[in-house]
């Protein structure tokens, strides 16, 4: 039985063009080689899996290659390349700083420094997980690290720069590594799945890319894993129930029901999940997530931003067209809250079952405002067409009077025109319409009483409630016509005490409404309002500050004064 190697070391990279998504480093490093402008050390940084000890060795190969292509690439085959291929190389050593982090160990790697090369030009010491070596075995390096003997450079690697003193950083050309991206990774498990006759979907590949997190090491590791669940047929369904990942089926339902207000189907679907036995907290990081994909998916621009195979892509473009923006910055607003508030919850599934009925509501808030909205414009509407309606009953009761004097036209008198009667035709026309008070015949007495008609103050009080009540909608107009009953005065003058400028404003934005109702309603035109200002003088008089409060004071008792200059007191 053949021994099985496993996918990250059997598809481990042995030259630069191999290297996955780090393409910016490792042209730096052959154009150093290709220059002659090679450092006496190099510090490789960046996360777990994303090629820093692969690219050292590569680097380590290519220095004494004896045979490199124009590409500056290890002909794999000189006496130097064997050597490192089978490893014998007695130029190339890899130290593990993780378990020789002392300064002993330091000082037998100084000692071993100083001996030279003996096949190719250089010595190249590779010190993995750097940042283990401790404060004195760092500061016994210094001297070594920064003036070597001149066949020696060093490859130091760690993924935690910060943990490095600084003297080590500053001896250091540094390069930081990138986490590697979805697709990169995606088109790399394509390229070993057709080698090894794997069939698969695009859909389960881009699930292990996002589920290894940039991690080329941890993506290969996961596809061991899931051909060994699977066989040689790698399905996007497999993947799921293999890494017991929440399907974005799920995500998709759940956010249709936020549109449909449903929160009945919501907490259905968050039931159905935590019996699968996934962690709440999970969940409502991946609906973040896919509420964050969603509003990415709006746009052109931002589209690149989408992580997800092809036909994933496809679902979001096609929910997000439901949503409106609005409704996407509502639900990551209190998705997010949830997910910081989830730790300090004592009941997590209530916290969340809560947060999930807040994004049902979302569309149901947003619906009662509109038909508010609806609704205000109707009342507004009828009200004008009332008035309307009033006022041509009026203006045609006024009217009749003036009807009954017009003669009857004789068929037969043939029609006379005047230069007078055109001009007179086209003064009319040319003047703006003014509504006037009707001139009223003679013989119409009652008609001009009704209009000129005196009221008493009940009356008024009467109406001046019945107009408060169309205006309930506006609370604060509403409070301040209700607080006091208005007073009439001489000339049918309405007097109104109000308590501030506020009020006086507010209802000077409904004054002319007011006036007119008040007129219709009591057949009087000469109707007019004064507004009266109870406690202005009040309102000037009043102590806000401190220091008017102390000079207050001391008006009344100067010796408040000589107290405040012993005691060295402060206003405040």
């Amino acid at each position: 039985m053949e021994n099985f190697i496993v996918s990250a070391r059997k598809y481990r990279p042995s030259i630069f063009k191999s290297v996955i998504g780090q393409v910016s480093i490792t042209t730096t490093l052959k154009n150093a080689i290709k220059n002659n402008h090679l450092a006496q050390a190099y510090l490789f940084c960046g996360p777990r899996g994303v090629g820093k000890t692969t690219c050292a060795r590569i680097f380590a190969k290519t220095i004494n290659c004896k045979n490199l292509d124009e590409n500056v690439e290890p002909c794999n085959n000189c006496e130097s390349c064997e050597s490192f291929s089978q490893n014998r190389s007695y130029n190339i050593h890899e130290l593990d700083a993780a378990s020789n982090n002392s300064v002993e160990d330091i000082r037998n790697l100084i000692e071993q420094v100083r001996i030279p090369p003996q096949v190719g030009k250089y010595s190249i010491y590779i010190i993995d997980e750097v940042h283990m070596l401790s404060s004195q075995a760092f500061n016994a390096f210094l001297k070594t690290l920064e003036e070597p003997p001149a066949h020696a450079i060093f490859i130091l690697a760690t993924t935690e720069k910060h943990k490095i003193i600084p003297t080590i950083l500053s001896r250091c050309q540094i390069f930081d590594f990138n986490r590697i991206k979805v697709d990169d990774t995606v088109d790399y498990l394509e390229y070993i799945a057709k080698n090894e006759n794997i069939t698969y979907e695009l859909d389960a590949l881009n699930i292990i890319a996002q589920k290894a997190d940039g991690a080329m090491r941890d993506a290969l590791s996961i596809f061991d894993q899931v051909v060994s669940f699977s066989g040689n047929n790698i399905t996007y369904q497999s993947v799921i129930e293999n890494l017991n990942v929440l399907d974005y089926d799920y995500y998709f339902k759940v956010t249709d029901a936020f549109l449909k207000n449903g929160i009945s189907e919501t907490l259905l679907i968050f039931n159905e999940i935590i019996e699968k036995g996934f962690d709440a907290h999970h969940f409502i990081n991946g609906l973040s997530e896919h509420l964050r994909n969603l509003l990415v998916c709006r746009d052109e621009v931002t589209l690149q931003l989408l992580e997800v195979g092809a036909n994933i892509r496809e679902r979001y473009k096609e929910q997000t067209k439901t949503c409106t923006p609005e409704f996407l910055f509502s639900t990551l607003e209190i998705s997010n809250k949830c997910d910081v508030s989830y730790r300090l919850s004592k009941n997590k599934r209530l916290h969340v079952e809560l947060s999930l009925i807040e994004l049902c509501n979302i569309t149901s808030e947003k619906k009662n405002f509109n038909q508010l909205e609806l609704k205000e414009d109707t009342v507004k509407t009828k009200a004008s067409k009332d008035a309307i309606e009033k006022n041509i009953e009026q203006t045609t009761e006024e009217k009749k009077p003036e009807e009954k004097k017009v003669k009857p036209i004789i068929a037969n008198k043939p029609k006379s025109f005047s230069t007078f009667s055109i001009k007179e035709k086209l003064d009319q026309t040319s003047k703006p319409n003014i509504v006037e008070e009707p001139e009223l015949a003679e013989g119409s007495e009652e008609l001009k009483e009704n209009f000129n008609n005196d009221f008493a103050e009940k009356d008024l009080i009467d109406k001046w409630h019945q107009f408060s009540d169309k205006i309930g909608d506006k609370p604060r107009i509403f409070n301040t016509l209700i607080s006091k009953d208005p007073k009439l005065e001489e000339n049918h003058v309405v007097s109104f005490l109000i308590d501030n400028n506020l009020q006086k404003e507010k209802i000077n934005e409904i004054r002319n409404e007011l006036l007119s109702f008040l007129k219709t309603e009591l057949k009087n035109s000469a109707i007019d309002l004064k507004l009266i200002i109870t406690d202005l003088e009040e309102e000037n008089n009043k102590l806000y500050t401190s220091e008017d409060k102390f000079k207050h004071m001391l008006s009344k008792n100067e010796d408040l004064n000589k107290l405040k200059q012993e005691f060295n007191l402060d206003l405040e």
